[in-house]
């Protein structure tokens, strides 16, 4: 018998770990199954994880933090207990503008789209354009949703660039789109997708948390195996709209590799954490000095099943 969780992410290749967990029966072995939902926004899916409508998520730190400071763009009717139960990635951020746009300049009096105004990656974006010279006044930013939307304007040519993440940007320059340059080059260190539930939740369903956990670092066992790499690489292409073999296995560079990949064993940053708690204490609003990224992080179920694995 294994215990069902909703979990909620984002869509996308970094979802990577879930499809092979899934694929290959680890979240079975540990006593749990995964019926996954794919957002089509930050407000949707943190709205909704506060209320109980799903289990777990997988989002940006970032949105976690918004939403327990009271800085989220969703209306919400409860006092919000989530935290970060595991880490994941840097989030691959890359800034995706149209064909006809070769530098920053090109995009003044432009519309850049973001997910949502004051969560998720917009800080980001802003702080991209900041470190080329730009101010807000130069460009108009407009909340789109998620991942897919975005993609889905850019390609209609509603708007002169977003931030995508990996493999997007690959698959952009098949379509006439550029990159135009990577976060990582003005903000090295950047905590981007992450594990989250609610306390409440959590205290009364910590062995199914353990699970679903120890699934995930067993799906990341087994993606890192170079032995695994083609059925990985199948993975993608089978879960991500547009993927093709090729494009794939240039997926698969950026994300299996020692350091900037997937985060081998959903390990937190602290250096990435810190990053995001700078950039909301300068763009959030209300404005706040955040400078604490434990307040938001409990590692009880993650260290019992990093512990436990196998």
């Amino acid at each position: 018998m294994t215990t069902p969780l909703r979990v909620i992410v984002f869509p996308g290749g970094t979802n990577l770990p879930i499809w092979t967990a899934q694929s290959q029966g680890f979240f079975e072995r540990h006593g749990v199954s995964v019926d996954l939902t794919y957002t089509t926004s930050s407000k949707e899916q943190l709205a909704g994880l506060i209320r109980g409508d799903w289990d777990l998520g997988g989002t940006a730190f970032d949105n976690v933090v918004a939403y327990m400071e009271g800085q989220g763009e969703a209306a919400i009717d409860r006092e919000p207990d989530l935290f970060v139960f595991q880490g994941g990635d840097n989030a691959f951020l890359r800034l995706v503008v149209q064909g006809d746009i070769h530098g920053y300049d090109d995009l003044k009096g432009k519309t850049l789209s973001v997910d949502a105004l004051t969560t998720g990656f917009a800080f980001v974006l802003r702080k991209m354009l900041a470190n080329a010279g730009l101010s807000d006044d130069d460009v108009t930013y407009e909340s789109v949703g998620g991942l897919h939307e975005r993609w889905n304007a850019m390609k209609a040519g509603e708007h002169a660039g977003t931030l995508l993440l990996t493999p997007f940007e690959l698959i952009a320059k098949h379509v006439g789109l550029n990159l135009l340059q990577s976060a990582i080059d003005v903000v090295p260190d950047y905590q981007g997708v992450i594990g989250t539930t609610r306390r409440s939740w959590a205290a009364e369903n910590g062995k199914a948390l353990t699970g679903y956990i120890r699934g995930y670092l067993d799906a990341l066992d087994w993606i890192f195996d170079p032995a695994n790499r083609a059925a990985a690489e199948a993975l993608l292409a089978e879960n991500v709209p547009q993927m093709t073999p090729a494009m794939a296995a240039e997926t698969c560079g950026v994300y299996l590799v020692p350091e900037g990949g997937i985060e081998r064993r959903a390990r937190l940053s602290r250096a990435g954490m810190d990053a995001v708690l700078a950039l909301r204490s300068e763009y959030g609003r209300p404005q706040k000095a955040l400078i604490d990224p434990d307040k938001y992080v409990d590692l009880t179920w993650y260290e019992q099943a990093a512990g436990t694995q196998g």
